[in-house]
């Protein structure tokens, strides 16, 4: 194949590689950032939190096991591009139902294959997450053209991953009979504020015998409240957290109402935000699925799937509130508990596929936490 495209960075370095999927009709700018996952790329491409980025790859196969819509995050891919040093062309696996080059091509993604993924990943560690462009113009690159890449900034990240509108999901008869049905004489109704939601949160609630109803990023506290719900998820998603001021502005007034909350990456974030927390910019952020983990109560160490450019700042927290997971590569904050308000939150993600799934049993911890405030409903309504 003779025909090339170029992957030019905004420090002025460039690479040339091979174009694959969607041909690449107009320059493509983003946040270029790596995924250190060995698996997982069906989960990756459909993961609403990279919304705006093009995803190195460092695994050097992509593809290997086809396209499996069943294990989709969403229906559609959302990073801008994909880097990859090959994709495998005849993939193997009965559940196949077609080839990545085929999905990308559907849904107008460009991909670019035979570059040095080690390299940009080396550069990235180093320097930082930098913004790149994938064009198929030759070098040499001017000075405009450099600005023009360092200038791209990814915005209305959430509003642009988010459903469109209320949706409710009932529990299906198989979850009955299902391990994780821990409290199924008592079916929950859980409100997922989706902020750009992978859909295996919503399997592992309905797992559990939850009822779910799926509530838009630009719904108020309000309209949540109007549901009733027995507890609030608040979903992963992408962008800087410190730019959904009218989000944790309504996430204030929610949790003044000791309805059991637990948050997850994105919804982390924002819940420290609404209490006073801060939040900042990692050098490179966490992406992959072998980030270990520390509970600081048990000292138990977990594996854990991560994709997140932002933390808390443990230090900027307020009494109230309490770290308990940590991050063993760089000590940043993985999780907080909250003393005052039925809630907790976790960095990581917990609902992880393709894995790993040590932490699983967080979404158990959420049905006790609604278990228990039930009871002292119950019990406040005999006293009165």
């Amino acid at each position: 194949m003779d025909e090339k495209v170029y992957l030019v960075l905004e420090n002025g370095e460039y690479m040339e590689g091979i174009p694959f999927g969607a041909p690449l009709k107009e320059d493509v700018d983003a946040e270029m950032v790596f995924t250190t996952a060995m698996t997982g790329y069906l989960e990756m491409l459909t993961d609403p939190s990279y919304y705006g980025q093009m995803v190195i790859q460092t695994f050097p196969l992509a593809g290997n096991y086809g396209m499996i819509p069943s294990d989709f995050e969403s229906r559609e891919i959302h990073l801008s591009a994909l880097i990859c040093r090959e994709w495998c062309q005849n993939p193997s696996n009965f559940r196949s139902a077609g080839t990545l080059d085929f999905f990308l091509k559907r849904q107008n993604i460009p991909g670019i294959c035979g570059v040095d993924t080690r390299s940009l990943t080396k550069q990235i560690r180093q320097y930082g997450t930098m913004n790149a462009r994938l064009t198929r113009k030759a070098p040499p690159y001017s000075d405009r053209e450099r600005k023009e890449i360092q200038s791209f900034r990814i915005q209305n990240a959430v509003s642009a991953s988010t459903c469109s509108k209320v949706t409710r999901y009932e529990p299906c008869e198989a979850s009955k009979n299902s391990s994780s049905s821990l409290y199924w004489d008592e079916k929950f109704h859980v409100a997922v504020w989706d902020f750009g939601a992978k859909q295996n949160i919503v399997r592992e609630l309905l797992k559990r015998g939850c009822v779910v109803t799926e509530v838009p990023a630009f719904a108020d506290a309000e309209e949540i409240l109007s549901l009733s719900p027995d507890g609030i998820l608040l979903s992963n998603g992408p962008g800087d957290p410190k730019e959904n001021t009218e989000i944790i502005r309504q996430l204030k007034k929610l949790v003044s109402c000791s309805i059991p909350t637990f948050g997850i990456c994105l919804g982390h974030q924002l819940l420290a935000l609404s209490q006073g927390g801060e939040t900042e910019k990692l050098k490179y952020g966490h992406r992959g699925a072998n980030q270990p983990v520390k509970d600081l109560e048990t000292g138990q160490i977990y594996m854990t799937s991560q994709n997140h450019g932002y933390a808390v700042k443990s230090a900027s927290l307020p009494e109230n509130a309490q770290v308990n997971f940590l991050n063993l590569n760089d000590l940043t904050c993985e999780g907080i508990s909250y003393t005052h308000i039925p809630a907790f939150s976790v960095q990581f993600h917990p609902e992880a596929c393709a894995g790993p799934k040590d932490t699983e049993f967080l979404f158990d911890r959420f049905l006790k936490l609604m278990h228990d405030n039930r009871q002292k409903q119950k019990e406040e309504t005999v006293c009165l």
